[in-house]
């Protein structure tokens, strides 16, 4: 039974995924080397609190249980002890994930499973990092986690019945809904949005339209929640771009990434979190880059 959640990384998803484990009423470790970001994230997530309590989304009591059942911690010999699961939301780069799980080998019980927060990555490769390969699954959760319905599981080759269960009734209890399938480069969801995404860009690069332009059709005439331009600098410009390249190696030409965001991530525009991406959130109102 699962009831004590390690969450390694604690940027936007980690945050994200750390707030839903704790609401949903597991015993939460929040873990970053880095104290200062740690610190953010514990304002952060205080904010999301206090706001759902404000616009009744959960109760004052609700949201002090959970803030209670919320650690922050720096040391990860600390942080993974007694750790049912662990949530790895790093980077999406081989040489960090391993680096970690590696790390969590030394101090994680014989009991406790292993989930990669990835969007493309393979489980089955990431499960050779440690030494409990059946033990080992992705879930992929998606910004922000605490609107986002819905978690993506992906069994890697020797992923046991028994740890796919295990993820699907976590993340139910975190009130998420669940797909179970097997791994194949860019899964289900990362395979569409990355093909649509990178589309847009070429679009872009051609002059077809504005970036509110493209955005707005895509929106109104395919009913996405958001368009790729929102959605990309919500991401990150950088994470996208890895994606691609990734997929492109896997699967082919036509996850060749369009020239234009390569171009973007060059001149550091990453989207909101560098404060400019496709768009601009140094003023006041979003302001569309001249290209």
């Amino acid at each position: 039974m699962i009831e004590t959640i390690l969450v390694v990384g604690s940027g936007v998803m980690g945050r994200g995924i750390a707030y839903a484990a704790a609401a949903g009423g597991f015993k939460v470790r929040l873990h970053d080397a880095n104290e200062a970001a740690l610190s953010n994230a514990q304002q952060e997530l205080d904010k999301i609190f206090d706001k759902g309590v404000a616009r009744g989304k959960v109760t004052a009591e609700a949201a002090d249980a959970a803030k209670k059942n919320l650690l922050y911690v720096s040391h990860l010999h600390e942080a993974a002890r007694g750790a049912d699961l662990v949530i790895e939301a790093v980077p999406e780069k081989a040489e960090i994930k391993k680096a970690v799980f590696e790390s969590l080998e030394q101090y994680v019980p014989e009991h406790c499973l292993f989930a990669t927060n990835t969007s493309t990555m393979s489980p089955t490769e990431i499960g050779s990092y440690g030494n409990r390969a059946e033990k080992t699954i992705a879930m992929h959760f998606f910004n922000p986690v605490h609107k986002m319905p819905l978690v993506e599981i992906i069994r890697g080759l020797e992923t046991s019945d028994e740890t796919a269960e295990a993820a699907r009734s976590v993340a139910r209890q975190m009130g998420k809904e669940t797909v179970v399938i097997n791994e194949f480069p860019g899964f289900v969801t990362s395979r569409i949005s990355c093909l649509v995404g990178n589309e847009a860009f070429y679009m872009l690069q051609e002059g077809l339209g504005t970036p509110e332009e493209i955005d707005k059709a895509i929106k109104l005439g395919l009913n996405y929640p958001m368009g790729p331009f929102e959605l990309v600098d919500l991401v990150g410009l950088d994470a996208r771009l890895n994606n691609l390249k990734y997929l492109h190696e896997k699967l082919g030409e036509k996850y060749r990434p369009a020239p234009l965001l390569e171009q973007y991530v060059k001149a550091g525009r990453l989207g909101r979190k560098s404060g400019k991406g496709v768009y601009d959130y140094t003023s006041k109102e979003k302001e569309v880059l001249s290209k």
